[in-house]
């Protein structure tokens, strides 16, 4: 199995805020690619085709696409626990089994980096052998296939990376079907004072609601990004 470690590592840059710095090394990022050839030739022009673009565009707007994308939906939203746990407590659990597995690795975050981040996760799988590296991917497949879906009904350039990504875990990329996103000013909307919460939390007042304290049940070994047990 070819090594995959250079071509992880710059899919998570090409993932990454593409600020100066990025488009400084944008180059090596392109030599890097070619030079593990771990990658279809097809998906490689792909990759080519992007980093081009990254660099012919004005920086101004490389940058406000890249936040337009990414940071104002759910659909095309980086972090992976946005897409298995949403806002439910089971997040915050989550990140911290994430961060162990990382600190059992050598590797410690950044100030202000979340491990759920892809760009952190392709890091991480980066440090790890091709074999365990594709595992680790296959792990996440079904992830990497909807926010390239999700990519792919915006259009955007950035879906080959989430092909490569893919294409690496020895999964075929293809469009699966994704819930439409609400509007962002309707995701944001906070519920009416003392009207209750939206259907994903409590009943409206005068309605019955249960509350039930129970035992939390033993948790079994899972995977650290799927949180599917073993």
């Amino acid at each position: 199995m070819k090594p995959m470690t250079k071509t992880l590592r710059v899919l998570s840059h090409l993932l990454s805020y593409p600020d100066a710095t990025l488009r400084a090394h944008l180059g090596e990022l392109r030599a890097a690619l070619h030079e593990d050839a771990a990658l279809s030739a097809a998906r490689l022009g792909e990759l080519d085709a992007l980093i081009e673009r990254l660099g012919r565009r004005r920086s101004l707007d490389v940058e406000a696409d890249h936040v337009e994308l990414f940071d104002r939906g759910r659909g095309t939203a980086l972090h992976l626990f946005e897409h298995v746990h949403g806002d439910s407590r089971d997040r915050g659990p989550a990140m911290v089994d994430l961060c162990k597995t990382y600190e059992a690795a050598g590797l410690y975050l950044a100030p202000g980096e979340l491990p759920d981040h892809l760009c952190v996760v392709l890091q991480y799988a980066s440090t790890q052998p091709a074999a365990q590296a594709r595992a680790f991917l296959g792990e996440i497949a079904h992830i990497l296939q909807a926010i390239f879906s999700a990519l792919l009904r915006r259009q955007a350039a950035h879906a080959c990376v989430l092909a490569a990504l893919l294409e690496l875990a020895g999964e075929r990329a293809q469009a699966v079907e994704v819930a439409p996103e609400p509007e962002l000013d309707a995701s944001w909307a906070e519920p009416l004072a003392f009207d209750g919460c939206s259907t994903q939390g409590q009943a409206r007042p005068g309605q019955p609601q249960a509350i039930q304290i129970v035992r939390p049940a033993r948790r079994t070994p899972a995977s650290p990004v799927t949180g599917a047990s073993a």
